[in-house]
């Protein structure tokens, strides 16, 4: 089977007037069609800057970045990116914020249409298509982004910690509502993360990046009792926290020097 997404020996140097600074160093990466996979690290292991060139909107020093097979030069339609924060924009409704990215691409027709709008519905928010952003609380709002991003159709997802700025009880909510969405769906997703139980509960894959430069430390496949289950419940399942315990010590060990590479 393809990988949808395989990075190749990455690097990436940052130029600035005073330095050269190694960001990302031997990035080898291979995403498989369905898979969810989190990266988690310390600050400045270059999880961001992973997406944004898996998103072709950094192009690596070194290596080469392919998706289905065809090597990444710039931003594809086939990669849907979600960020932090919406991004909505105030002055448009909830259906046509939902619909900038089929009307930006010329792909907006009745029958997208309709089936985005059923999509809000699947996602709790039917009857606010013609709401503001600015009615809307931000886990909605968050709700809205995703739609944007699943109205393309994209076959990979990158969600840059898309959960950090909301309130607990509303991420264990979209933690469950967006991995139940992207697996029917079959979509394949590489999250960013800080919350290591996030990173379990929802993924098949965590992979933990170690800094000074970015690379890959060690990977840890999530058992399948764990992978099958619903992300709120996952975290009651057995082998959730020694995996968690597991996965926090490789990040403490992470913060200091001479790390190993590779699981």
């Amino acid at each position: 089977m393809n990988a949808v997404i395989e990075l190749k020996d990455v690097e990436h140097v940052y130029v600035t007037d005073r330095e050269a600074v190694l960001a990302l160093e031997g990035m080898n990466i291979s995403v498989q069609p369905g898979e969810f996979i989190s990266l988690v690290g310390p600050s400045g292991c270059g999880k961001t800057t992973l997406l944004s060139i898996m998103a072709g909107l950094l192009v690596p020093t070194r290596g080469e970045v392919l998706l289905h097979g065809r090597r990444v030069s710039g931003p594809d339609p086939d990669v849907g990116y979600m960020l932090q924060q919406d991004y909505l924009f105030p002055w448009r409704t909830i259906l046509d914020n939902a619909l900038i990215g089929l009307e930006l691409r010329g792909m907006l027709t009745q029958e997208r249409k309709a089936s985005v709008i059923q999509l809000l519905e699947g996602m709790g928010l039917g009857g606010t298509g013609s709401l503001y952003p600015s009615q809307l609380s931000g886990g909605m709002r968050q709700r809205v982004a995703l739609v944007r991003t699943l109205a393309t159709e994209p076959d990979l997802l990158l969600l840059d910690e898309p959960f950090s700025a909301l309130d607990y009880q509303t991420k264990l909510q979209l933690e469950d509502l967006i991995a139940e969405t992207l697996h029917a769906r079959n979509k394949t997703a590489v999250l960013v993360t800080h919350d290591l139980a996030e990173a379990i509960a929802v993924s098949d894959r965590v992979i933990v990046l170690a800094a000074g430069p970015g690379r890959i430390r060690r990977t840890f496949e999530v058992p399948e009792n764990i992978r099958l289950t619903q992300p709120f419940y996952a975290r009651e399942q057995e082998g959730f926290n020694d995996l968690f315990h597991q996965i926090w010590k490789e990040l403490e060990a992470s913060e200091g020097r001479g790390e190993r590479n590779g699981p």
